[in-house]
């Protein structure tokens, strides 16, 4: 199909809104190229397309099926921060990932908050290992009517806290803190690829 100056305008109106949205989550050089993609996509579908009988009903269902430009953005956006959290492994896109699918689906959420869990007792512990040196009346292992329940650190202790562990609480807690941060960020990666392969298929 072979569009009239109308059904050009309806097409740059809807990549200019695209594009307004897409900056709202990626930077300025991915956006022109998410630009560049998506326009020849649509373009594809539009010249595949026959024009009859009425070049603006085909074209404004062309649009529908991609979505609104709000919708796209937030999609492509995504897309692309998952993949780049999947490739790399590395911390911050694999957060933004989570985030971008905490926020959009239901599952995602659940998943960002046991992820969430995950990293905050890795960090929890790596503190005390830290504390430790510093304030030894402090930090230690936290025992309950003498079953150990974790790592804590009060300041001032709190009366009737029974801390208890030495300087052996150091490699303890390094150990146990490092290997939950490990552990935690080896499941987001696997739950991002599983993500990934699920929207593929």
């Amino acid at each position: 199909m072979q569009l009239t100056d109308t059904g050009e305008s309806r097409v740059n109106g809807y990549l200019f809104v695209l594009e307004r949205s897409l900056k709202t989550f990626l930077p300025g050089d991915v956006v022109r190229d998410a630009v560049r993609e998506i326009e020849s996509h649509l373009r594809e579908r539009i010249a595949a397309a026959s024009a009859a009988p009425n070049e603006r009903e085909v074209l404004e269902k062309i649009l529908a099926e991609l979505g609104p430009p709000l919708r796209v953005a937030q999609a492509y956006s995504a897309e692309r921060t998952i993949d780049e959290a999947v490739a790399t492994g590395r911390f911050v896109p694999m957060i933004r990932a989570i985030w971008h699918l905490a926020i959009s689906t239901v599952v995602g959420f659940f998943a960002a908050l046991g992820l969430l869990v995950g990293y905050l007792i890795g960090v929890a512990w790596v503190a005390v290992a830290v504390i430790k040196p510093i304030f030894p009346e402090n930090a230690g292992i936290q025992f309950v009517h003498g079953i150990p329940v974790g790592p804590a650190a009060q300041f001032p202790v709190a009366p009737g806290t029974d801390l208890r562990g030495g300087y052996w609480v150091i490699p303890l807690a390094l150990t146990v803190g490092l290997g939950v941060l490990v552990v935690t960020q080896r499941c987001a990666r696997k739950y991002l690829a599983w993500w990934r392969e699920r929207r593929l298929s």
